[in-house]
């Protein structure tokens, strides 16, 4: 292996000159996610997953920086529309009928009684979507907060409910509850 092919070690100055470039990587990073706390969170990240690979800087530190931010930010980006695409999607999720009786006979007894255990604003967010059968646009309306936080609050609420019946019921949750006694008196 000739001395050419070996990562070239960074230097104090240049880990300094990384460190004192903070301000201008946040605000590179901030022009293009628009937002500062997102901005700081994909600076940090890089700036972590970065630290494993500093050894490997054969040019300055700084555009080799500039180019591991480069990717974070694609990074972050590609992440976001695939949030939003499943987001969308479950906003545009066709609502179940509120009054729909063979759909309350067949939800385990004991999930309302579950429900009430969860963050209150992930038990009103599925009192109001999923059993008043509001539209998730109009719950957001109602809440005062957009439709993508409305969609994130009803998927979360969902997956904090699964969670607590399968806790609670064991293996009755395990088969859709079609023949709960979990909820019973014994």
């Amino acid at each position: 292996m000739e001395d050419a092919d070996l990562p070239t070690p960074v230097t104090p100055a240049a880990l300094a000159a990384l460190v004192a470039s903070h301000r201008e990587f946040l605000s590179y990073v901030e022009r293009r996610v628009g937002d500062r706390a997102v901005a700081e969170e994909v600076l940090q990240a890089a700036l972590v997953k970065s630290l494993d690979h500093v050894g490997e800087i054969r040019e300055s530190a700084t555009g080799w920086f500039y180019r591991v931010l480069r990717h974070a930010i694609i990074d972050h980006q590609r992440r976001q529309a695939a949030r939003e695409r499943g987001l969308a999607a479950l906003a545009s999720e066709p609502e179940a009928p509120a009054d729909d009786p063979a759909l309350h006979n067949v939800v385990c007894k004991c999930v309302g009684r579950i429900a009430d255990t969860l963050k209150p604003e992930y038990a009103d967010a599925l009192r109001r979507i999923d059993i008043d059968g509001t539209p998730v646009k109009a719950y957001a309306s109602e809440a005062g907060i957009s439709a993508t936080n409305a969609g994130v609050r009803v998927f979360r609420a969902r997956e904090a409910l699964r969670k607590q019946v399968a806790r609670s019921c064991g293996t009755c949750a395990e088969h859709d509850c079609l023949d709960c006694t979990c909820g019973a008196p014994g």
